[in-house]
């Protein structure tokens, strides 16, 4: 799957809108105006630095329940996402917390919104919710029902969380992508905050075969270099707000910044790649003519 059609990029970057406690959460505030004021200010921060896809997020409804969430909440997120369509016009996304995947196509399919990201597709992790077992073939019969091509993104050995048996990287992407049929697959650290190794987005983007591999947490723009060189694109949240704290909103000064340093990067691998393809078809265009040696 290319992502350039769906984000006007080869190599996206997709900011996060954290919703401040919705109702029915433990630390819901009353006010759903609260919540949109926030979100809004979010969306606008981050499309004016520059992201190529927002997705929305319930971060701050934990403690989370680990399959469907209330009703409120699914309402909530719904309200905040067409008031976002009408002011930003980058894809937007959604993922509800903490594996609410069915919800999440709901929501999509009714606002118009082009991707989802679930934390567990397929096999079974431990986690603080309990055993949380992935279910693809629910999820996916239900895409179909509704008729609409929303992206499925999932998580791959998701964080704060331990899948039962054995954990083997490129077995767990190469499981997510051909019997969860996942559209691209996520790849973070062990907890919020934490980037994935290179060496295991390697084996990431080795075992995809072509799928889109994003890096899902711990980003930031001193180590972006080196992580967008084994990714297709990347998820990022903590480091774009005010002073790098989670719980702080998005600072449009840090979002360009991270985007700068990304395109920066990439152009700089373009630039390396090329040159390394020089010495040929320089010497090939340059070859001296073979002289003639006389008879005789």
């Amino acid at each position: 799957m290319s992502l350039q059609p769906l984000f006007a990029s080869a190599c996206p970057v997709i900011g996060v809108v954290h919703l401040l406690p919705l109702p029915t959460s433990p630390r819901w505030g009353g006010s759903l105006k609260v919540v949109i004021d926030r979100a809004e200010q979010e969306a606008t921060a981050l499309a004016a630095g520059g992201v190529d896809g927002i997705i929305v997020e319930n971060f701050f409804d934990a403690p989370f329940t680990k399959s469907q969430v209330d009703p409120a909440v699914v309402s909530g997120m719904t309200l905040v996402i067409q008031r976002l369509k009408n002011l930003v016009t980058v894809p937007l996304g959604i993922n509800v917390l903490r594996n609410d995947a069915h919800s999440g196509l709901a929501i999509a399919a009714c606002t118009g919104c082009q991707f989802i990201r679930v934390n567990v597709l397929t096999g079974v992790m431990a986690t603080d919710q309990g055993l949380i077992e992935g279910q693809a073939h629910h999820l996916l019969r239900y895409r179909r029902e509704l008729g609409q091509d929303i992206k499925i993104f999932a998580d791959v050995l998701v964080k704060h969380a331990r899948p039962l048996g054995s954990p083997n990287l490129t077995t767990a992407v190469a499981d997510t992508i051909q019997r969860g049929l996942a559209d691209g697959v996520i790849l973070s650290g062990w907890a919020t905050g934490s980037p994935p190794s290179q060496e295991d987005l390697e084996l990431s983007l080795d075992a995809a075969k072509g799928t889109p591999v994003f890096i899902g947490s711990g980003a930031t723009w001193e180590n972006i270099p080196d992580l967008i060189r084994f990714a297709n694109g990347v998820i990022v949240a903590s480091s774009l707000k005010r002073q790098g704290k989670i719980e702080q909103p998005v600072d449009p000064i840090r979002v360009s910044r991270f985007v700068a340093a990304l395109r920066h990067a990439l152009a700089t691998e373009e630039s390396i790649e090329g040159a390394k393809e020089l010495p040929k078809s320089a010497t090939s265009s340059m070859a001296l003519p073979t002289p003639t040696l006389p008879l005789g």
